[in-house]
């Protein structure tokens, strides 16, 4: 049986809970990490046999893997120490603040011959995924632009490390649109060019910016786009993702909880799927990539070249020039 260290316990998701319970007989959580020993214990005793402890160190020799649930800049510190352990790793999103920390992460999960994930849970969320299946189908045609956008308000306490750019990595668009960037690369292929405008009006609670545009061209000619914002005080769209063919536009509205097809003649409700955010699914995926020895869906390649896109866009947003896009993955194995 797997066993598995959760560390980080400050925003445990219930579908931490719900994943384990549907794989008790497979894999079961050994351990709960916390700086705080009140929310590791609080965790541990969500999960039967879980024993609380306040450093990772001190567990790794009890665990085959870990869930790395923490700030951002120490991603790479703590998923080195894991993997130079031996231990299989997923890290919640995005992967490291830097090009080099991603690397030597990717490089010490292939030379420790462990999986190395990134938890873009929105990948495994139903809705998404029958959006994919969708499209890949041309059940409604070509897709020819894809609009995401995220419309929420998220505001940090100032000595909160979310709130240091240096240690968020960047703003709104590094931190939480790194998810839809991904998106748009999954659905659209590779990149060609695109442009981001960011600005911290409106939030400025945030070092940088708090409100986001982006726009991407792809190599077969479609277009995407993302708009998200921390400093939204109301919303129609919530989570919406609008796919444009040439037959029709399929609307996910993963807020709402359905994807419904829009077309000349009628609107169709193509699926319903529970509200919330299905991380249980990508735990899942995670423990049949251990398993299987299968590559993961979000792994460290496909990762990278998400935030290099955001690196590209951010710099030549500095230069004031449309940001080239080509050539930023990694080969897969």
């Amino acid at each position: 049986m797997l066993k598995v260290a959760l560390v980080g316990c400050g925003n445990m998701s219930r579908g931490y809970v719900e994943a384990f319970a549907k794989r008790r007989d497979e894999a079961r959580v050994a351990a709960c990490v916390d700086l705080d020993e009140g929310r590791a214990q609080a965790a541990a005793e969500t999960f039967e046999g879980a024993e609380p402890a306040t450093d990772y160190r001190t567990v790794l020799d009890q665990v085959d893997a870990v869930m790395l649930v923490l700030p951002h800049h120490v991603h790479h510190p703590v998923g080195m120490d894991c993997l130079a352990a031996g231990k299989h790793v997923l890290m919640e999103k995005p992967l490291a603040n830097s090009e080099a920390e991603c690397l030597d992460l990717i490089r010490a999960s292939e030379a420790a011959g462990r999986v190395l994930m990134t938890a873009y849970c929105m990948r495994f969320h139903p809705l998404v995924v029958r959006l994919k299946e969708l499209v890949d189908a041309k059940a409604y045609g070509d897709l020819f632009h894809l609009s995401i956008w995220t419309e929420q308000h998220t505001q940090y306490a100032p000595d909160h490390w979310a709130s240091s750019a240096a240690k968020l990595g960047g703003g709104q668009l590094f931190s939480h649109g790194c998810h839809y960037i991904d998106l748009l690369l999954w659905f659209l292929g590779d990149p060609v060019e695109g442009t981001h405008v960011g600005t911290n009006y409106g939030t400025p609670w945030m070092e940088k910016e708090g409100t986001s545009n982006v726009a991407i061209k792809f190599a077969g000619g479609a277009l995407g786009y993302h708009f998200g914002t921390w400093g939204a005080k109301g919303t129609r769209l919530g989570y919406s993702f609008h796919a444009h063919c040439t037959e029709g536009m399929l609307e996910a509205h993963i807020t709402g909880g359905r994807i419904v097809a829009h077309t000349p003649k009628r609107e169709e409700v193509l699926m319903e799927a529970p509200l919330g955010k299905h991380v249980g699914n990508e735990i899942e995926h995670f423990l049949d990539c251990i398993q299987t020895g299968r590559r993961p869906l979000t792994d460290g390649t496909s990762s990278l070249q998400g935030l290099r896109v955001i690196w590209r866009l951010y710099e030549a947003e500095e230069h004031g020039v449309v940001a080239d896009l080509r050539g930023l993955g990694l080969p897969k194995g």
